[in-house]
């Protein structure tokens, strides 16, 4: 019984892949408000968390949720559980070059016709 009460007590939060440049492995930045004790100002605060990817999915911009567990290296302590959104930048960037591609198409075809004349 004691084990299952330690499972449930396991922390997740959720936040913002920053990083995903290391092998099975993302940087997750995770933000939270809190208050100036003296001034009473309410401050942004942001941390970063070194998680374990084990698929190499959660690529920089997706939103994720990572679970607390036991230590996995010097840094990680914390893994993905689940992508809640997928960055959506990938596509734009990928539409952007294609476009780009049509565009330099479209120009080599015109500078062989000129050519040509």
């Amino acid at each position: 019984m004691n084990k299952q009460n330690n499972q449930n007590k396991k922390r997740k939060i959720e936040g913002i892949v920053v990083s995903d440049k290391m092998n099975k492995t993302v940087v997750v930045d995770v933000w939270r408000f809190k208050k100036h004790p003296l001034y009473h100002k309410i401050l942004k605060v942001s941390k970063h968390f070194k998680a374990h990817d084990e698929n190499n999915e959660a690529k920089i911009g997706d939103k994720v949720i990572i679970e607390e567990t036991r230590p996995l290296s010097k840094d990680k302590r914390w893994k993905v559980i689940k992508i809640v959104k997928k960055n959506q930048g990938e596509k734009i960037d990928e539409e952007i070059k294609s476009e780009e591609e049509m565009l330099t198409d479209e120009k080599i075809e015109s500078d062989v016709i000129i050519e040509n004349q």
